[in-house]
């Protein structure tokens, strides 16, 4: 339960910059494809006999990969991009789903599963929550950027792979059918009562932070799926603040 926490408060630190970034790109649904991309990584991690988390890490960096290679063949219909990877990810993973024998385990990344953080597991969480946040601290604005010169399509290169790692080491925790929403909620919520990058930001991790700890608090004492309930937690948050910004227009 201690690494389910930490695990989980490292995500709300990591998951609302990196929102952020894909919304303002307009590529909110880029999480859902690489998450069902993830989940034939997890099968093909356990067939392999290999940690579930590095196998979706593989697959989510090349499904990340590869929705960079199509956007650019199809610039003007990018968000195809998308479409073909998920569709890729959910046929890979219903296919190696069969061949799976402990079914559980299969299942346990499709909603998280708080007991199951290993050792290696958390390790793993901490090295690539320390990159992202790394890299979101010197390329959290363009403009920024641009004067280091670092090239756009370097930054946008660099945030796919960023939400694909994210992504991948978010299934144990909250599963793989909900890291997507993670991304994008909180920052719905910062977007309601925030007037700038930065405070849209710092809403959202502290929406993320309290809604994921009540989460995990609740999904342990009560018996509740972790990712479902700490996602219904932030959809009420977004409810409240969006009523609560529209009353006080």
């Amino acid at each position: 339960m201690q690494r389910a926490f930490i695990t989980g408060i490292l995500l709300a630190v990591i998951t609302p910059p990196i929102g952020i970034t894909i919304v303002l790109k307009r590529m909110s649904m880029i999480g859902d494809a690489l998450s069902h991309a993830s989940l034939a990584g997890v099968a093909l991690g356990l067939l392999l006999g290999i940690n579930p988390i590095l196998g979706a890490m593989g697959i989510c960096l090349f499904a990340a990969l590869g929705v960079e290679a199509i956007r650019r063949k199809i610039p003007r219909y990018s968000e195809m991009a998308i479409s073909i990877i998920m569709s890729t990810g959910i046929g890979l993973a219903g296919i190696l789903s069969g061949f799976v024998k402990n079914g559980t385990n299969f299942n346990s990344f499709l909603f998280g599963s708080i007991i199951s953080i290993s050792k290696d597991e958390l390790l793993i969480v901490c090295v690539i929550s320390a990159l992202v946040l790394l890299c979101v601290l010197l390329l959290y604005k363009e403009h920024a950027a641009r004067i280091s010169g670092v090239p756009v399509k370097t930054i946008n290169f660099i945030f796919t792979l960023l939400t694909a790692l994210t992504v991948s080491i978010a299934s144990r925790t909250v599963g793989t059918l909900i890291v997507s929403s993670m991304l994008v909620i909180p920052i719905a919520c910062g977007m309601q009562v925030g007037r700038s990058y930065k405070a849209v930001m710092i809403i959202g991790v502290i929406t993320a932070l309290v809604t994921t700890v009540i989460g995990l608090t609740l999904s342990y004492y009560v018996g509740l799926k972790p990712g479902g309930t700490i996602v219904l937690l932030e959809v009420g948050c977004f409810l409240i603040l969006a009523f609560v910004s529209r009353y006080l227009k």
